[in-house]
């Protein structure tokens, strides 16, 4: 019989009933010398405290390098230097703490855990195998009653060690203090997508295989590696991107409308989803493409090549860029393909949603000039809503035009890591990945990673600066089974 952890919460920080206060709560961040903590987490936090949104926080900062807590809060200082300076952005700069320790070991763990007051958030800034490891280290001494953990994706490397990193978890804490982060899903994001799709019936009844052609998920940035060869090397764009981000927007794009908007009823649809969804006609050859950039010019800055980048292994062939093409199969969705890509070192920046409709069962004789068929799209930063359709010409009313209508949506009161934080110290779920639907994802990439491992696709090359591989699939890939003619989502 397996022993449980003691679950504890220091003696101090207990009520007069024995209880622990809730509005005090102490963020202790694992990995808190790493790129991840300075470039996006503590710009978080300090947004979500110029916003009065997590009164009472401390915060405790943890690594292996070898800081004081002056060099700490200096880390914190500069990176909270764009934030309102109110007073608690002021107060956690001021009395942050910093512990040197190997999150590894029980006994540094033990010690973190006690340098923390009121209800505990650990925030593993990790690579996924540190991670693991750090888990099963916590599992051996327990966690303080109330106890919430969040962890940056990656979620395990496969599905089998996804499921093995659950099952440690679930000996912490309950599944709904698990915080999955997806910091692309900020709050903001998820609603807009919710709202555009169930507020409005002009779109709803549309939104399905009878009117659908097919639906991209892209997206592809101008940046390069930027020096996170240590982690990017080991994982690629399918993982890094796919697996995570994309899957996780396909999953809120195709899911059923939910009878309320909560974590339960948004996960459960979520997980629905994925469970259905699979490679397209199961063949990764013809549903998959991968590539990795070679030496060119992005933005007026030369790039190397990827195999050149400081820190890459050549002999891994690694992509930058990865596509797949996907089935859901539901009764709303089935035969309609959705395409997910993403890409580093393209010509220009597109992170966009595009949902493009079937062309007219009929064009009468005499309208000239239709050249593409009406697109929905949703685009993520900036978050803008454009609407493309056709409509009769300013000079020859016989002459179709395209036109797009356009519309900002609001951008939320918080950057994405603040929103996420605050989903995690209000207890609030509904942003983060539930631990099947991290599985589920796995699943659904494995057939194509083994593929790619096994050298079954090609791994092609594109220029750095370029739109990417001339056959891409989001240019020529069948948008029916059968069909000879393929339906294709131009970019903008």
């Amino acid at each position: 019989m397996a022993i449980q952890p003691e679950v504890r919460a220091p003696q101090s920080d207990r009520d007069e009933s024995g209880a622990v206060p809730v509005d005090e709560q102490t963020l202790l961040v694992l990995g808190a010398s790493g790129d991840l903590t300075a470039r996006l987490l503590l710009p978080g936090i300090a947004g979500l405290l110029a916003a009065g949104g997590a009164p009472g926080l401390s915060l405790v900062g943890s690594g292996t390098d070898d800081w004081d807590d002056e060099h700490w809060r200096e880390r914190v200082r500069t990176s909270f230097s764009a934030a309102d300076q109110a007073e608690d952005v002021q107060r956690v700069a001021r009395e942050t703490r910093y512990l040197r320790a190997d999150v590894t070991r029980p006994d540094d763990l033990r010690r973190l855990l006690d340098a923390c007051r009121g209800r505990v958030v650990v925030y593993f800034a990790l690579p996924p195998a540190v991670t693991a490891k750090a888990s099963g280290a916590l599992a051996e001494i327990g966690v303080p009653d109330g106890t919430r953990l969040v962890l940056e994706k990656p979620f395990g490397t496969d599905a089998a060690a996804a499921a093995r990193l659950n099952e440690l978890l679930a000996r912490l804490v309950p599944e709904d203090r698990v915080h999955r982060v997806d910091h692309f899903l900020g709050k903001s994001t998820v609603l807009n997508i919710l709202g555009l799709r169930f507020a409005n019936r002009i779109f709803e009844p549309l939104l399905s295989n009878e009117h659908v052609a097919c639906v991209d998920v892209v997206f592809d940035e101008s940046l390069g590696l930027e020096s996170r060869a240590g982690y990017y090397d080991g994982a690629g764009a399918l993982a890094d991107m796919i697996q995570s981000h994309l899957l996780q927007v396909l999953g809120l794009l195709a899911m059923e409308a939910p009878p309320t908007i909560t974590a339960l009823e948004l996960r459960d649809r979520k997980a629905q989803v994925l469970r259905a969804t699979r490679l397209w006609d199961d063949d990764v050859a013809t549903s998959s493409r991968r590539a990795r950039y070679t030496a060119g010019e992005v933005d007026g800055k030369r790039l190397p090549a990827y195999a050149d980048e400081a820190g890459v292994d050549p002999a891994r062939g690694t992509e930058t860029l990865a596509e797949v093409v996907l089935a859901v199969d539901t009764w709303r969705w089935a035969g309609v393909p959705f395409r997910l890509r993403s890409g580093k070192a393209l010509a220009a920046t597109r992170k966009e949603a595009v949902i493009t409709f079937a062309r007219p069962q009929h064009l009468p004789e005499g309208l000239l000039g239709y050249r593409r068929p009406d697109r929905l799209r949703i685009g993520f930063g900036p978050d803008r809503l454009n609407l493309d359709l056709n409509i009769n010409g300013p000079d020859d009313p016989f002459v179709i035009d395209p036109v797009t209508l356009g519309a900002d949506f609001g951008p939320g009161d918080l950057p994405p890591y603040g929103q996420v934080l605050r989903a995690v110290l209000d207890d609030d779920p509904m942003l983060s990945v539930r631990g099947d639907t991290a599985e589920e994802c796995w699943r659904i990439v494995e057939p194509v990673r083994d593929a790619w491992r096994g050298g079954g696709v090609p791994l092609l090359e594109y220029p750095a600066g370029s739109t990417g591989p001339a056959d891409s699939l989001l240019d020529g890939s069948p948008a029916r089974p059968g069909e000879v003619n393929p339906v294709f989502a131009e970019s903008p």
